[in-house]
Parts: C-alpha cells; sequence; structure tokens
C-alpha cells in the first residue's frame, strides 16, 4: 500500500508541483489549501506524513497552529515545515512546536525525499518490538541508530532528524572536532554556519532540559564542536 503525504499549502501552483513529483515517486498526495481544510479531513484520517507551510491564507501562522494540533493528535506522526519562511525565529518556533524538520523550498527534490523516506523509517523502527541493534554509549548516554532514538540519564531526548544526525556525527568519535561542514554533510543538510549554530544550541537545550549539569558538547572556536571523551 502506497504511503500516504498530506500536503498543506495555500499556493495552487506549488502545491501541484509538490503533489505531482511526490506522485511519480509512488506516495499517495492528500491535498490542502488551508488549515480548517486540513484539520477537518485529519479528524477523520491520518496520513503517513505531512508537509505543512507556515502562511496558510490569512493565518500568517496557521501552519504553526495545525502542527500544534497534529502533535496533540499523533506525538509520532512525521512533520515537515516546507516553506519560505526562513528565519531563526520560525525555524525555532517550529521545531518547539514539534516538526521533525524545517526545511525551505529551494531544497531540491532528491533532498526532500530522502528526508521523508528517513522519517518514515524511523516511525516504521518506532512501531515494530524492540530490535537487537547496535546501540552506541558514552557516559550517560545511549543512542540507538536504527530507531534514531538518543536518552541520556536513561531519559529520551526528544531531537528533530537534523538535530540526530549531528549528535551521531559528534558521538561517533568522541573528541575529535567537528566542523560546521562536516556536520552539513553528516546531517544532510546545507545551512549557513548560522544555522548549525542554532541547532547545536537547540540540542543542547534539549539535553539540559533533563540534566542542568549536562557539559557533554564542546565548542572548539574557530574549527567546529566535539563529544567530550569519557
Amino acid at each position: 500500500m502506497a504511503r500516504t503525504i498530506a500536503i498543506v499549502e495555500d499556493e495552487p501552483a506549488i502545491r501541484a508541483n509538490y503533489s505531482d513529483a511526490l506522485k511519480r515517486l509512488g506516495f499517495e498526495i492528500w491535498n490542502y489549501g488551508s488549515r480548517a481544510e486540513a484539520s477537518r479531513a485529519f479528524e477523520l484520517r491520518l496520513p503517513d506524513l505531512v508537509l505543512i507551510d507556515v502562511g496558510l491564507g490569512d493565518e500568517p501562522e496557521g501552519g504553526f497552529e495545525l502542527c500544534r494540533e497534529l502533535r496533540h493528535r499523533d506525538p509520532q506522526l512525521p512533520i515537515i515545515f516546507l516553506t519560505a519562511r526562513d528565519s531563526d525565529f520560525d525555524v525555532i518556533s517550529g521545531l518547539r512546536l514539534g516538526a521533525d524538520d524545517y526545511l525551505t523550498k529551494d531544497l531540491s527534490l532528491p533532498h526532500l525525499t530522502a528526508r521523508i523516506n528517513t522519517l518514515l523509517r524511523r516511525v516504521d523502527a518506532l512501531r515494530r518490538p524492540p530490535p537487537t541493534e547496535a546501540i552506541i554509549s558514552h557516559g550517560d548516554l545511549a543512542l540507538a541508530s536504527e530507531r534514531m532514538r538518543v536518552t541520556w540519564k536513561g531519559v529520551e531526548v526528544p531531537l528533530t532528524v537534523t538535530e540526530f544526525w549531528m549528535v551521531h556525527a559528534l558521538v561517533r568519535h568522541p573528541g575529535h572536532v567537528k566542523s560546521r561542514d562536516q556536520l552539513m554533510r553528516d546531517a544532510q543538510v546545507l545551512v549557513d554556519d548560522a544555522t548549525i549554530t542554532s541547532h547545536i544550541k537547540r540540542i543542547r537545550k534539549k539535553f539540559l532540559a533533563i540534566d542542568p549539569a549536562f557539559d557533554a558538547i564542546d565548542t572548539i572556536h574557530g574549527a567546529g564542536y566535539r563529544w567530550k571523551p569519557d
């Protein structure tokens, strides 16, 4: 059975472009032009993944409200913001509301498809019985690659896909400095240095919310970041 992707986008031409491209890749697409229309449909049935624009018609932040509703209904539903709004404030707002990723509309279709497939694989892994899989452990941290799950002192850290791969890149080689370019490659994102810095700040905040004494990520000025060795 084809996976269902809901596209919530108020611009008909943009919506049609994404819809046609994803249909060619074998997905079943549900199209909605407003938050209200999408909300009514989602009350009856949820898709496998949702792509949401931030501004929807006369609701400048309608996408944020829809994300909040969806996250309340299903904590594991993959949600991606796909928008022209790329300010750090908007990115942070979207991720705080529980989106799994925040992408801009200038990204390539292969890049978008890779993110979609990654999120769908993560959901599949979470729904299967706990597998026997390799766990990377360093002190209080445990990282399960297949399920994209990170815990600190036994508590799950709610990382987005991008954040997970950045942590993964750091903990695979504790003590080794990863440049911003290396983190971008490992996380499969193409952003500027300031956005990488923002991601690292959000990652730290999520660990600090669990453990106020968390200090495992070092900033090496002029070079990048490293995970402190045990």
